[in-house]
């Protein structure tokens, strides 16, 4: 047997609990919320990463569906919950392929009947708007993870990719945390600045997560995890999703992109400017410098540094799929995790290790977050702070 056909079938027994893909947002982009348009049931390979007849093919048994908006999008909450309702949609379009989870419990169901557990994570603190209520709310609908920031500070926290404002969470920003362990939602630190990270482990008592983020010792990018950080993850009982974004984990293409920002900024665009005249200068660029481009190892590479400093119970996968326009090759799509797994077997990973790399540790960290939550809503009712009773 190939490591490849060992991968294939261990996934039939343990499938992939993916911690972030992007494709209600993709789907809004490219379709306006259309699901005749783009019918995932079908191959979709020309417009996106994700389909159901590939994430098949890949072995994801769970997803969490990313039900993100942009930090400057208008009426940002109201956004929120029209990326809710798209997956709502979705599940209620495709029940065979795709079952609702709210809990460890229903991961496992869906797992006995053959389905695709969807779960939802809002990806940014923003979608709250400063509000407990708004939290409560979003976990109502059955959201169960909250990245505290995107790419931009919110009011109460910094962003790993914005100028340090609070110097990690403020009063408020550890209330939320609070509040999500009471809840029962992961707290999320993908996204957040070291300080933020490491603040918010002091203040939760669950287990926290990094739902698509990769080890800052591999690739120094800001968006990846302090080795100080993956050493805390054994005590608190979290882990952390590797991610598979190029420009997060090789060093060579977060160089290249620098280089490609700078070069705009030159002529005189924002970074972020996809204009048609940013996109010429962006195009010419890159045939003077081809991109620098990721693989299968690259990543496996943040994986064996991680199972060192953190241990294989503290590990998981978040491709980001749908949510960047570039992917590592032997990784271009929901199919590939397959690829990923043969690459650690060929490196000495057990299957026991993949286990808990794919199925196992993911699972685990919802229920203890589910227990934690249990235990709290005994003695501690809904909390009521607003920001400026904590931090006016």
């Amino acid at each position: 047997m190939t490591s490849l056909e060992e991968a294939r079938e261990l996934l039939r027994a343990f499938p992939v609990v993916d911690g972030h893909n992007d494709l209600p947002w993709a789907l809004r982009k490219k379709a306006g919320y259309d699901l005749d348009a783009l019918d995932i049931a079908g191959d979709q390979a020309e417009r996106l990463h994700t389909d159901l007849p590939r994430l098949r093919e890949g072995g994801v048994g769970a997803q969490y569906w990313s039900v993100y908006v942009p930090a400057d999008q208008p009426e940002a909450v109201a956004a929120t919950l029209e990326q809710i309702d798209c997956v709502r949609q979705l599940l209620a379009r495709y029940p065979a392929d795709l079952a609702p989870a709210l809990a460890a419990a229903d991961l496992e169901q869906a797992r006995r009947d053959g389905r695709i557990a969807s779960l939802m994570g809002a990806e940014g603190g923003h979608s709250i708007a400063n509000s407990l209520g708004t939290l409560r709310g979003l976990y109502a609908l059955g959201v169960r993870y909250m990245t505290l920031t995107h790419n931009d500070n919110v009011d109460w926290a910094d962003s790993a990719t914005d100028e340090p404002k609070a110097g990690g969470l403020t009063a408020f920003g550890r209330e939320v945390v609070r509040e999500m362990n009471r809840l029962g939602m992961l707290v999320d630190l993908s996204h957040v600045a070291a300080t933020t990270m490491r603040d918010a482990l002091d203040a939760t008592s669950a287990p926290v997560i990094f739902s698509h983020s990769s080890a800052r010792s591999v690739c120094d990018h800001p968006r990846n995890i302090p080795d100080d950080v993956l050493e805390r993850l054994p005590g608190n009982g979290g882990m952390a999703m590797v991610t598979f974004v190029p420009k997060f984990v090789l060093q060579a293409a977060v160089d290249w992109t620098a280089a490609a920002d700078d070069n705009l900024r030159a002529h005189g665009f924002h970074h972020l400017d996809t204009s048609p005249e940013a996109m010429e200068l962006h195009r010419a660029f890159e045939e003077r410098t081809p991109r620098p481009v990721a693989t299968v190892s690259t990543v496996a590479d943040h994986l064996d540094h991680m199972r060192e400093v953190a241990g294989i119970d503290h590990l998981g996968i978040g491709g980001d799929y749908d949510g960047t326009a570039f992917t590592p090759d032997g990784l271009n799509d929901v199919s590939g995790y397959p690829n990923l797994l043969a690459e650690l077997l060929d490196r000495g990973w057990s299957r026991a290790d993949l286990a808990k790399l794919t199925w196992q540790n993911a699972v685990r960290v919802l229920g203890a977050a589910e227990d934690v939550a249990r235990d709290l809503r005994a003695t501690r009712a809904p909390s009521n702070a607003t920001i400026e009773s904590l931090d006016g």
